[in-house]
């Protein structure tokens, strides 16, 4: 929206010398962008389907910007080619034949250079590549070419051509069409987890109907469940020291967790455990952990979250359910909201070694009824304070004689670990539970997951 109102002044500006009914007029025609970009964001949540966001981008689009023809080229940064997802116009099914290497043409020197490029004379501009009008017979006038950027990364380029009118493209123009691709690249980013899982969920299916290749389905489901953790801790750089662990009792499991940078300051934390094993708990582990990434936005609590992540499991009556504890913390504050559904007590560690069980709202596991209420409470951690998550294969873990780890044990172990960091805190535990079963199988899932402010 800031990119929107910079436009927007100077144009106010220049109408108020034509007189208050040149300036009403550039207001309204303002205000009515202001209104498609929004319902171009609010839209794009409305479906995970990537082609369908694209084709409500293109029409959004074309509703700000009249032009002839619009198209969105993805980039395959394996092959370091553009190909073109979507796109309108009488030649469009031609057009999405074609493959354009990055460097190659407007669309290509904007994938390589994340800036964005107007072309008013393509004849005369020596960067122009002719290639798909050679290929359609389709005339270019005209285009303007903008990035599609998520994390610094170009994931593509929003191309429009031919402004209706026989009018040049303007920087004005180009600030609007930046404000509609401004929110494709996290809608892509979901839509392309939302596909992965549709994809792994159907392989799997397909899969566990042939018994004689049980041990390949279970490989295959183990790689997928491995596949929605983090793959990578934060760098020391962080003023947070966060490391999980997650180990299964047989080659897949139902216990999950996850955690990512919501935005430069504040971090999302989940885990939990499902409610069986095997295959089915490991399907419902990613259809869980799909939603909770798909639908958190930066304004949500984890209580919203975790409401709006029940109603969509809920709606399909599984057999299954979750219980789970969800968090954000906010690294400038140390101010830490948290939200759980029938999970195990987290314990907050002090710096000076204090174990304080943290005595969250109870609420349902997710799926467990529809329309649950979800609440939030709010921690402080100071410097050198401990987060601590885990599931019940820690505290129901059993030795010989059937005696468990317990809860007890659990506190007075977490005493011992000021000063240790996230990774050495699980180690420590882990083999702390170890040696309490002093070899009697593991029973269940373990998943743990340490959350230290530095």
């Amino acid at each position: 929206m800031d990119m929107l109102w910079a436009a927007i002044v100077p144009a106010v500006a220049a109408g108020g010398l034509a007189g208050g009914a040149a300036v009403y007029a550039v207001c309204r025609s303002r205000v009515r962008q202001a209104r498609t970009l929004l319902d171009i964001s609010l839209q794009l949540n409305s479906t995970l389907r990537r082609s369908e966001q694209i084709e409500l981008i293109i029409g959004r689009a074309k509703t700000i910007l009249p032009v002839e023809a619009a198209s969105v080229l993805l980039l395959d940064r394996e092959r370091q080619e553009l190909f073109f997802e979507v796109a309108t116009g009488g030649k469009g099914e031609e057009v999405k034949r074609i493959r354009l290497p990055v460097g190659e043409g407007i669309a290509g020197l904007v994938a390589q250079s994340g800036d964005s490029i107007v072309v008013n004379d393509p004849a005369a501009d020596p960067r122009w590549s002719s290639r798909v009008a050679d290929t359609t017979g389709f005339e270019t006038r005209n285009l303007l070419t903008v990035p599609i950027v998520k994390g610094g990364l170009v994931e593509g380029v929003l191309q429009v051509v031919n402004k209706r009118g026989r009018q040049p493209f303007t920087e004005r123009d180009r600030v609007l069409l930046e404000a509609v691709a401004q929110p494709m690249a996290v809608a892509l980013e979901n839509a392309r987890l939302y596909e992965q899982l549709e994809s792994s969920i159907h392989a799997l299916a397909a899969t566990t109907k042939i018994k004689d290749r049980l041990e390949s389905e279970l490989q295959i489901a183990g790689g997928i469940q491995m596949s929605f953790l983090p793959r990578t801790m934060p760098s020391a750089q962080e003023p947070y020291d966060v490391c999980a662990l997650l180990k299964s009792a047989k080659e897949v499991g139902g216990d999950f967790y996850n955690f990512y940078k919501i935005d430069q300051s504040r971090l999302f934390f989940t885990l939990g455990d499902v409610s069986d094993k095997g295959i089915p708990a490991a399907l419902f582990m990613a259809v869980a952990l799909t939603l909770l990434k798909g639908k958190m936005k930066p304004d949500l609590s984890p209580g919203e979250l975790l409401r709006m992540v029940n109603d969509e499991l809920a709606a399909d009556d599984p057999m299954l359910f979750a219980t789970i504890v969800c968090g954000v913390f906010d690294a400038d504050t140390g101010e830490t909201t948290l939200s759980e559904g029938g999970h195990c007590t987290p314990y907050l560690v002090r710096a000076t070694g204090e174990v304080q069980p943290l005595k969250l709202r109870k609420s349902l596991p997710l799926a467990a009824m529809p329309e649950s209420s979800y609440y939030d409470t709010v921690v402080t951690l100071s410097e050198g304070d401990r987060l601590v998550l885990y599931t019940d294969g820690i505290t129901e873990a059993e030795n010989g004689a059937q005696e468990q780890y317990g809860g007890g044990r659990l506190q007075r172990f977490l005493q011992m670990t000021p000063g240790m960091s996230s990774a050495e805190v699980i180690d420590a535990l882990l083999m702390d539970v170890f040696m309490f079963a002093d070899g009697a199988p593991q029973s269940d899932d373990i998943a743990v997951l340490s959350l230290m402010r530095r």
